[in-house]
């Protein structure tokens, strides 16, 4: 499956993790870095109390995130925002000439 069609599906689909009423915690980080590692692209979404706790607005949480886990942001629509985080590869990547 493409990296497209997985947004899609993410976008469309149920989200992955949620950030509850105790907000931004360090236990909330390891899930959704330990879904990334796994699924590459993730759902997150916010509940009110969560944006109540942290003092922050749906945006910057989501940033937040991203820059703490060295994800891309990707997509924010309403209270829910999608990451994207490549799996490490030991291979060499293709695409490119070799001489």
């Amino acid at each position: 499956m493409s990296l497209e069609e997985r947004v899609k599906e993410a976008i469309h689909g149920r989200a992955d993790v949620i950030i509850g009423k105790k907000g931004l915690t360090a236990e909330v980080l390891r899930e959704v870095e330990a879904r990334l590692k796994v699924k590459e692209v993730v759902k997150v979404r916010v509940l009110k109390t969560a944006l109540m706790v942290t003092g922050m607005d749906r945006k910057a949480l989501a940033e937040r995130v991203a820059s703490e886990l060295g994800a891309v942001l990707l997509d924010v629509r309403g209270r829910t925002f999608v990451l994207y985080k490549p799996k490490r590869s030991k291979r060499k990547p293709s695409g490119g000439k070799q001489v």
